[in-house]
């Protein structure tokens, strides 16, 4: 049975409702994905960034010192200083980075050449790439925060801004266990472009104990204006010294990297000396390590950073993947479900000669007191001649005996003590009188021609077994028409592609008919999964037998009217389909028909039917991501392309079962609500299988919403003429 919901004893002597496991694992999971994803959005500034960028603005409150003098500010402590390279001495600055294409280019041409460079890199990269900032560290040159996403800090609050620094410190600390004291804001220039928006800024990084470093030589690199035009930009007047900024990130890099491997031997040969900023100004190094918990705090961040990055990578594999497996059932469906119709409707079809010989039909009931009579006076309206067993599977409502009490002609009574619905049938071939024999649920009603067009495919003498239409028929209700849409466009349009391809997986417990022969020479209906039908359909494809659908054996069946309900009968369906899977992995090895099967059905249901539904949330996972992080037209037109192909799908299986389109008005509200809660049941189902848990088979609470098929005149105590046999 699923879990229900728990309670547990307060101090108070009070119970408390706890969430099941059913639900609570499946919210875990969707939570820690959308944490993850959500990480994902904010390192790779899909949310919180801001592109803004402010205009100049005057300069009388910058001191004067500052726009006279150097690239390195340093407002610590109350200070207003500023300082220059000395002559003959260059630092090279990268901003931007890392970029795994273009920083390794980079690293790879300075340490040729022995030269050292400070690369102010931003948060995003750094969590993303924090290998490179390592390796930069590690190969003596000095990093600086160029803060995480790349705002204009003119812009940004003093708390927006200690958020910037502190991320960035976080991702430098995870990368390289260490922090670092200098800082480039973005959008900079040369210190005489300060202004009276840029200036508070620099005055507040320089109260958190920041050197803020601009550059007074501007390569230009970002113009991308040729490697000899980057050259002489980057190149000092006078052999002066020189902040000089260039760019590691931001787009194709090329020509900077080819620009440095001829600069720095040039510039070497006119005595330049190429070092970090703390090296050209012959101070302590901006680097200090970290240890402890702010280190762990760190490398943690960054492991985040990587798993969110991984998941994501995977997931979109998995999108791939559904998408794949989506359009291609709906092209098999298309394709091989208008093969079919062709085939079986075309002038003149015969499965062979007409079967007219009497019919077994097997009713196993397990409290149906609200459904039996209406089933069992649907049978007597049939035109085809039939005894009717109902197995009475120990209920405890009176259902035999309403059965009995209605003396019908050609209907008999078995009891048995409570034993499943396996063994109920097994009781009922073992009474039946005939070699076809019809099976389907206490809940459900027959029109007058279904036994009739369920047997006809038996006049093909090498078909075992008859999957017919089962129907919703209490659709009247919005979880009644989302179960009608499915009926109709998945169940029914899947066994007409199915058939064709001669590997059905299920006849419907509430419309099957089986060769009394085949269920004897595989051992009748098997209680070793929950899905008896499935096992019973893959166990005599093995045996060599045809199985085939006959579109025009309709039965109305009750579908469960509340979500609990369909819960338990979803639960149970998924998970007997695993175990029945599992149960005939061998197929996959045999010869003949069986390795057929194996090679072609299991395959086929195993992707459409587990693998499928498992990953198909992630459509609309992507979804809510798109429309959170963008790009949100592209999102909401994939979505609505995928419903295009849903509606033409259900459009066009509707019509093939000659049904009303009314109902698919609900089509998108059912992909919203009504596919989630299958991909809850289904996950549930794989944590069973996974743990191991045993289910047993699970009895729904019927409501005797279905009485008769529709259009047909409602059901009276009296026979109607029919045709009784024995």
């Amino acid at each position: 049975m699923p879990s229900r919901t728990r309670r547990s004893e307060r101090p108070d002597g009070s119970r408390r409702r706890r969430l099941p496991m059913r639900l609570l694992l499946p919210l875990l999971v969707l939570v820690a994905l959308m944490a993850m994803l959500m990480l994902r959005g904010y390192v790779h500034s899909e949310i919180l960034a801001d592109h803004r960028v402010r205009p100049e603005a005057a300069t009388d409150k910058v001191p004067e010192k500052i726009l006279d003098g150097g690239p390195v500010i340093d407002t610590r402590s109350g200070r207003t200083t500023s300082l220059n390279v000395p002559d003959h001495r260059m630092v090279l600055t990268f901003d931007d980075g890392p970029d795994p294409t273009w920083t390794p280019k980079v690293l790879d041409v300075l340490e040729k050449h022995h030269a050292h460079a400070v690369f102010f890199v931003t948060g995003t990269m750094t969590s993303r790439y924090p290998d490179l900032v390592k390796r930069m560290v590690d190969e003596g040159h000095e990093v600086g925060l160029h803060t995480f996403n790349h705002p204009d800090l003119s812009y940004q609050s003093e708390k927006r801004i200690d958020w910037e620094l502190s991320q960035t410190q976080l991702a430098i600390t995870g990368a390289a266990g260490i922090r670092t004291s200098l800082f480039r804001p973005p959008y900079s220039s040369f210190a005489d472009a300060m202004d009276d928006r840029s200036w508070p800024v620099t005055e507040y990084i320089g109260s958190r104990g920041y050197i803020t470093v601009v550059n007074n030589t501007d390569s230009e690199d970002w113009r991308k204006p040729g490697v000899a035009q980057i050259i002489r930009n980057a190149t000092p007047k006078g052999g002066k010294g020189a902040v000089v900024l260039m760019h590691d990130s931001g787009g194709d890099r090329h020509q900077t990297v080819q620009a440095l491997d001829r600069f720095l031997p040039d510039m070497q040969a006119k005595g330049y000396e190429f070092d970090n900023l703390t090296e050209a100004l012959d101070a302590p190094s901006a680097l200090t390590p970290v240890a402890g918990v702010d280190l762990w705090k760190g490398k943690a961040w960054t492991f985040l950073v990587q798993a969110s990055d991984n998941v994501t990578a995977v997931l979109v594999v998995g999108l791939a993947v559904i998408g794949f497996l989506v359009i291609s059932r709906f092209g098999l469906m298309f394709l091989l479900s208008a093969i079919h119709v062709r085939r079986v409707r075309r002038r003149g079809f015969r499965w062979g000669e007409p079967v007219t010989e009497p019919v077994s039909v097997l009713v196993p009931a397990y409290n149906e007191a609200k459904c039996i009579e209406s089933t069992v006076r649907s049978l007597m309206q049939s035109d085809h001649p039939i005894e009717v067993i109902v197995i009475d599977d120990g209920s405890s409502d009176g259902t035999a005996r309403i059965v009995e009490d209605l003396a019908l002609p050609g209907v008999r009574v078995v009891r048995q003590l409570n034993a499943g619905k396996p063994a109920a049938l097994n009781r009922g071939v073992a009474n039946a009188r005939y070699d076809l024999v019809v099976m389907m649920d206490g809940d459900t009603v027959f029109e007058p021609s279904t036994v009739r067009e369920l047997v006809q495919p038996f006049g093909d003498r090498r078909v075992g077994a008859v999957a017919g239409n089962a129907k919703v028929g209490n659709k009247d209700t919005l979880i009644g028409a989302w179960q009608h849409i499915e009926y109709v466009m998945g169940f029914n349009l899947d066994r007409r592609m199915y058939d064709v391809l001669r590997c059905m997986p299920t006849i419907p417990g509430a419309v099957g008919a089986f060769r009394r022969t085949a269920l004897e020479r595989v051992g009748g209906m098997s209680d070793d999964t929950l899905a008896e039908d499935t096992d019973i359909t893959m166990a005599i494809h093995r045996d060599g037998w045809r199985v085939v659908y006959a579109e025009n054996a309709r039965a109305w069946t009750e579908a469960p009217e509340s979500v609990q309900q369909l819960w338990s009968q979803r639960y149970r369906w998924s998970y007997g389909t695993m175990q029945a899977i599992w149960k005939h992995r061998g197929a996959l090895f045999d010869r003949g028909p069986s390795g057929r099967f194996g090679r072609v059905g299991l395959p086929l249901v195993s992707l459409f039917m587990v693998l499928a539904p498992l990953l198909a949330p992630l459509i609309d996972v992507f979804l809510i991501y798109g429309l959170v992080f963008g790009p949100t037209e592209k999102t909401i037109g994939a979505w609505f392309g995928v419903l295009a192909i849903q509606a033409a799908c259900a459009v066009y299986s509707f019509v093939l079962d000659r049904e009303r389109l009314t109902p698919l008005i609900s089509l998108p509200l059912q992909q919203i609500l009504y596919r989630q809660l299958m991909y809850v049941v289904l996950l549930q189902s794989w944590i069973t299988a996974l743990t191991g848990g045993r289910l047993r088979w699970q009895k729904l609470r019927r409501m005797g919403g279905v009485s008769a098929p529709p259009n047909a005149p409602a059901q009276s105590a009296k026979v109607a003429e029919r045709r009784p046999v024995g």
